[in-house]
């Protein structure tokens, strides 16, 4: 690639200046970050892959699992919910899931018309079989933490999933925020 006179390379970080004071450290642990986030995302295309399934599918598994651990019986509603998906969406996303064996529906004998959602035994073994190693393996690095790390660890990923789940404010134009002047 031909580099543009007009616009010249610069050395350091794109983002941040790594001649300010404490930058050049921060910058290392955002690296640190994003190379965990890459990670991460081949981990769970490898489980994709393994289970024959999409990352929405990946996705809905997880919530359907989540959910009976914690003794709440999902819903197709809260399945759209979770995934911020429509209910057409949802509706084919179960159709799918039904059909592969991954999930289950029941009626809800309460109503007799809603249903209620659970991932198979099968779901279950499969995402263990998956993911169990790996996660064996991230747990031992978190117990080598002390207490006071993990709680650093927490409030930190917990800060940067907060920033990175909020909409970017809207760009005002330059002129607009310029002081009025008033003329005397």
């Amino acid at each position: 690639m031909i580099q543009d006179e007009r616009n010249p390379r610069q050395q350091g970080s794109y983002w941040y200046d790594p001649e300010k004071h404490g930058v050049s450290f921060a910058i290392e642990v955002l690296r640190a970050v994003r190379r965990f986030r890459v990670a991460d995302a081949a981990m769970r295309h490898r489980a994709q892959a393994e289970m024959n399934v999409n990352e929405t599918d990946l996705m809905a598994l997880r919530h359907l699992i989540a959910c009976e651990r914690q003794d709440r019986v999902a819903s197709p509603k809260d399945l759209s919910e979770f995934l911020n998906i429509s209910s057409a969406a949802t509706a084919k996303l179960l159709a799918r899931l039904s059909a592969s064996g991954h999930i289950r529906r029941e009626v809800n004998p309460s109503d007799g018309r809603a249903q209620r959602l659970f991932a198979t035994q099968s779901s279950h073994d499969e995402m263990r079989d998956s993911l169990a190693a790996t996660h064996e393996q991230m747990m031992r690095v978190v117990l080598e933490l002390t207490g006071d790390q993990q709680i650093a660890v927490v409030h930190f990923l917990d800060s940067m999933s907060a920033i990175a789940t909020v909409p970017s404010a809207p760009k005002v134009p330059a002129d607009e925020l310029a002081p009025e002047r008033s003329e005397s």
